[in-house]
């Protein structure tokens, strides 16, 4: 970790503008999924307990730069509050006089919620009058949205132009020590699991990862593109035909460390109810289409597994949200829980919401909160969140 973080700095009496992630789940209106509240809730305590005012800003959905109620965070400052078991004052905009006023009548103990900052278009493009704006209503400035740390917006770079300490918070520090521990100094093995719908938006990820692990297992619809460039027929299945040749090249060059799936469960048709069958993936009938990994892959992903010492997955092993199709990402998770002398880290997303299903969180080293941010810090890039801040 080569960026100051909030135990760098002293807070008592400071007013301290918090960059969070509270762009969580919500119906009707209630937060449906509070892990990301609930992540930033140890920076939070620390700023309050040292005796500073807590002014938090965050992004909610795509309301595409104008005020709309749906997409308001009124919802994560109630839920904030009950988790603090203190009041949390909510305001309806993020930047003007009357928030302004707001905040400077604040005092030590106090926490402030602004609303949707990306409720101004401003905020995507990175405008500077915004972002100075934004950067009034505090003294220090930390991040700790790891879930937008991949964005240069007004409220994760644009602010640390005139707002400085800029310090990472201790969420944004534990997601940089889990994933740069696990690229920079892994304990051997290490394996990687790739999943989910495509493999075009982890091209550069797996060709990074390539390098690195000892092992890199392949399953979800992206493991059809590998089938189809391996000669097998996958029926009515998804496939990228953009990715073929990217597949035959990486089978071509990798194939003492790329693992792909030997049997699949094929269904008639995309419905949870659907007939379905388990079959070799040389064998998917005309017309069916392969929803999940096979038992026999299941057995030999766990087999590999059952050795490793550091292990990073990101992205289901098939339509998990259907019951049907669900097993081969749920084993997935239980053969991570048994490694219990391994580093296991879940890259956020689909497969962070999966092993939060499976009730197997607890048994997982660390879950990220950010599945776009994990993915580009896996393929080696910079953040622009994390390279705003001030180095050590």
């Amino acid at each position: 970790m080569q960026k100051k973080t909030i135990n760098d700095i002293t807070v008592n009496g400071q007013r301290v503008l918090v960059r969070v992630d509270f762009n969580v789940p919500m119906n009707g209106g209630n937060v449906t999924d509070d892990r990301r509240i609930r992540a930033a809730l140890p920076t939070i305590n620390h700023l309050l307990d040292n005796g500073a005012s807590v002014v938090l800003m965050s992004h909610l959905g795509r309301p595409k730069g104008v005020a709309d109620p749906k997409f308001s965070l009124a919802p994560a400052a109630q839920r904030l509050s009950e988790l603090l078991d203190r009041p949390v004052q909510m305001l309806d905009n993020c930047i003007g006089a009357e928030v302004e006023s707001a905040v400077n009548e604040m005092k030590p103990g106090d926490v402030t919620l602004l609303e949707n900052t990306r409720f101004h278009k401003a905020e995507k493009k990175n405008e500077a009058e915004f972002a100075a704006q934004l950067a009034k209503l505090g003294e220090m400035y930390v991040n700790d949205a790891f879930g937008s740390a991949h964005r240069a917006h007004a409220s994760t770079t644009g602010v640390t132009d005139t707002l400085r300490p800029a310090v990472a918070g201790y969420l944004l520090e534990k997601e940089l020590n889990y994933l740069g521990g696990a690229l920079a100094d892994p304990q051997q093995p290490f394996l990687a699991i790739m999943g989910g719908a495509k493999i075009s938006d982890k091209i550069a990820v797996i060709e990074n990862l390539l390098d690195q692990v000892d092992g890199l297992l392949i399953g979800g619809g992206m493991a059809n593109t590998f089938f189809v460039a391996q000669g097998h027929n996958v029926g009515s299945s998804l496939v990228e035909e953009g990715a073929i040749e990217t597949a035959k090249t990486l089978i071509a060059n990798h194939a003492d460390k790329l693992i792909l799936p030997v049997d699949c469960v094929v269904a008639t048709e995309f419905k949870a109810d659907a007939e379905s069958k388990v079959v070799p993936v040389d064998e998917v009938p005309e017309g069916w289409m392969i929803l999940d990994i096979g038992p026999a892959t299941i057995a030999h992903f766990a087999n590999r597994l059952s050795a490793a010492k550091t292990v990073v997955w990101n992205g289901p092993m098939g339509v998990f949200e259907m019951p049907a199709f669900a097993k081969g990402t749920f084993a997935v998770a239980e053969a991570l829980a048994t490694l219990t002398d391994a580093t296991t880290i879940i890259g956020g997303g689909d497969s962070a919401a999966a092993v939060e299903q499976s009730g197997l969180a607890d048994k997982i080293s660390h879950i990220s909160t950010g599945g776009g941010a994990s993915l580009e810090f896996l393929e080696g890039k910079t953040l622009p969140g994390v390279a705003a801040l001030d180095d050590k």
